[in-house]
């Protein structure tokens, strides 16, 4: 007889830095996950301790087609999130976040179950209120290089809303500030992850600016509970809630922090911003605090201490391990079994990252 308490939960996106956190926390919850990826930014090294598990499957799938599976529950994740990579094909971005919504969205409509969408501080966009609440509809340009990513998740959002309103929906909206940890991506341009690269090879470290434009970081490990506990609150507490650590860092600050950590000569070079580059990032946390029950409880220098080690690791070449591993095995490229049925194949031209 089947556990009643164990759920197969779909986690789009799930191959990436935050979708594979969560796809192994789960796992260690004793639910089956079907990880659906098309790869573009996320990897096979972030999932690889993950093949051989029993509970555990890969689906090869553009979330930007319909996809036909049967679960108790989705976490919509899919979509890059660092700018390099969603300024490289900003069409495509916006498809993901806009497309992949209405195709999530479909699904969970016809399977009568919650969908989570994770969404982010970009709405915000160059907030002119500080700290930003949930409240707070932002100052964002419509047409500017970010706005692929910002409009995307906040177009993103009101699909949600009005599927709830229309279709009383059960869904969450996750609103998520700066995330760092292991697996994130070396080449993604992302703040925390240049500046260890950088430190570890003793190169200068880029701080745009003066180095004055703040953020606030929150290690992945305590955003994934923050995910789980929104997806467990009850049907009410669908969000718009933010999740971040509300301590406060300028980029300066960061930057030396990370050369003390690692230990590291390098120095500190200054080049001018980037467009449309936030000057103040912080969240508001009330919400996420009497709903959830949720704050961060790993600080800045743990966390970076614990990916430091993690890129430090890479470097050496040596394997980061999660979940035990059970041997291995080499998923198909678009077949995945289901509780109530079986996934539907993906034709071979879907599978992997679709430009039109």
């Amino acid at each position: 007889m089947k556990d009643m308490t164990c759920k197969r939960i779909l986690v789009t996106g799930g191959a990436g830095f935050l979708g594979s956190h969560l796809c192994e926390r789960l796992l260690t919850q004793g639910h089956e996950v079907l990880c659906v990826d098309n790869f573009y930014t996320g990897t096979r090294a972030n999932i690889a301790p993950l093949l051989g598990h029993p509970r555990f499957e890969l689906l090869r799938h553009d979330v930007t087609f319909p996809l036909y599976v049967e679960v108790d529950e989705i976490y919509n994740l899919a979509c890059p999130a660092s700018p390099r990579h969603y300024q490289n094909d900003p069409v495509q971005t916006t498809k993901t976040s806009v497309h992949g919504a209405i195709n999530m969205l479909g699904l969970a409509k016809r399977l009568k179950v919650p969908i989570l969408q994770a969404s982010t501080s970009e709405v915000y966009g160059d907030p002119e209120v500080h700290p930003q609440p949930e409240s707070y509809v932002g100052h964002v340009n419509p047409i500017g290089v970010r706005s692929c990513y910002d409009e995307g998740k906040r177009c993103a959002e009101t699909l949600f809303m009005d599927y709830r309103r229309q279709h009383r929906l059960k869904v969450k909206i996750a609103r998520i500030f700066n995330t760092y940890g292991p697996r994130m991506h070396p080449n993604d341009g992302r703040v925390v992850s240049n500046f260890v690269l950088q430190a570890l090879a003793g190169a200068p470290i880029t701080v745009y600016g003066e180095g004055k434009q703040t953020r606030s970081f929150c290690y992945v490990d305590d955003l994934v509970t923050g995910l789980i506990r929104l997806m467990q609150a009850p049907e009410d507490v669908c969000g718009p809630i933010n999740l971040g650590n509300p301590d406060e860092y300028s980029m300066l600050q960061l930057a030396q922090t990370v050369i003390a950590l690692t230990r590291s000569r390098s120095t500190i070079e200054f080049e001018a911003l980037p467009s449309d580059d936030p000057a103040r990032r912080r969240p508001d946390i009330r919400q996420a605090k009497a709903l959830l029950g949720w704050q961060p409880r790993i600080g800045l220098e743990e966390g970076l201490a614990r990916t430091i080690a993690y890129f430090k690791a890479r470097r050496e070449g040596h394997a980061t391990p999660a979940v035990r591993r059970r041997g291995a095995r080499e998923p198909a490229r678009a077949t995945a079994g289901a509780r109530r049925g079986t996934a539907k194949a993906v034709p071979r031209r879907l599978a992997g990252v679709e430009k039109h």
